[in-house]
């Protein structure tokens, strides 16, 4: 995970050809908008649920922002455990995730809203479908997900206000080839549960300008063959894996956030630094890079793992 040291101006090229979501998350998040550069009709509380559900779709994070409140103390939550205050942090996240995608599709499969006075709260349950790859090459993974969100109206507008994003699924998320005509809703393997599942094996990692090989046990510990490196698995949700990587060989670490395939054999994702030599306490996502994951070999396999 070495590369020359220098400033990213944006979190944006860290981004993969993604995972994620981040998974995503991720990201990844909730909610779309309104044709690319025209106005949401703010005339009711569902209009403006939909119009964000469009925006987010169309990657169109001017017109997110419009139907948002600003205020710097909105707490709002998404999968992979990531916690929203304020609107920067969101946005920065949206903007690195729309960088990571070719295209995104959101269909609305539920929607149910209540309205009481200057308030307004709703139920949705949606697939995010991202697309990552090249144009002629892209893979597609669907993330079934349930939102739920409060609006209030300011000045005759509806604004989300708050929002709460969960996993309608106990699996990852379902990675199925782009070209492979109508998507169908992909069933949870049978048997999965919404532990950790065996990251042990040996690992193949693909960088931007290098290639090594991380062997790791189940918890997903162990080390790799680039300047004497080691991972460390932090966390696993949603198919969201997330940990943090050393090198003793050239005095470096950080962190990392990757999405793991359905089938788990292989990952997609980004590397981020925290510490290069005495230079400590790096902003996480500010400068690093992306990379995928491929499973070369697993050490043991769960009775209910994909063949």
């Amino acid at each position: 995970m070495q590369r020359a040291y220098y400033p990213r101006t944006t979190v944006n090229a860290i981004r993969s050809d993604r995972p994620w979501p981040v998974l995503v998350s991720i990201t990844v998040l909730l909610l779309c908008a309104t044709t690319h550069g025209r106005a949401a009709d703010l005339k009711n509380p569902e209009e403006v649920v939909r119009s964000l559900v469009r925006a987010n779709a169309e990657k169109d994070l001017a017109t997110m922002q419009k139907l948002m409140a600003q205020d710097p103390d909105i707490v709002s939550y998404s999968i992979g455990g990531r916690k929203y205050v304020g609107w920067n942090k969101f946005a920065q996240e949206m903007r690195q995730e729309f960088d990571s995608v070719v295209r995104l599709e959101i269909p609305i499969i539920d929607l149910k809203i209540w309205t009481r006075g200057e308030t307004a709260w709703f139920a949705m349950e949606l697939d995010y479908i991202r697309y990552v790859g090249s144009s002629g090459d892209s893979r597609r993974t669907v993330i079934p997900l349930r939102e739920t969100g409060v609006l209030e109206r300011r000045d005759g507008r509806w604004l989300l206000v708050a929002w709460h994003e969960s996993s309608r699924s106990t699996g990852p998320g379902f990675p199925v080839a782009a070209n492979t005509g109508p998507l169908e809703q992909s069933p949870a393997i049978a048997g999965t549960v919404a532990e950790q599942p065996d990251l042990s094996g040996t690992w193949e990692i693909q960088e931007e300008d290098k290639s090594y090989v991380a062997t790791l046990d189940r918890s997903g510990n162990g080390t790799y063959t680039w300047q004497g490196g080691r991972i460390t698995t932090t966390g696993f949700s949603d198919g969201l894996w997330q940990g943090t990587w050393q090198q003793s060989g050239n005095d470096r670490e950080g962190g990392f956030e990757i999405l793991l395939s359905e089938d788990r054999s292989g990952a997609e994702g980004v590397w981020w630094y925290t510490r290069v030599g005495d230079r400590k306490n790096i902003p996480p996502r500010q400068w690093g890079g992306k990379y995928q994951w491929k499973r070369l070999q697993s050490h043991s396999r769960l009775p209910d793992s994909p063949p």
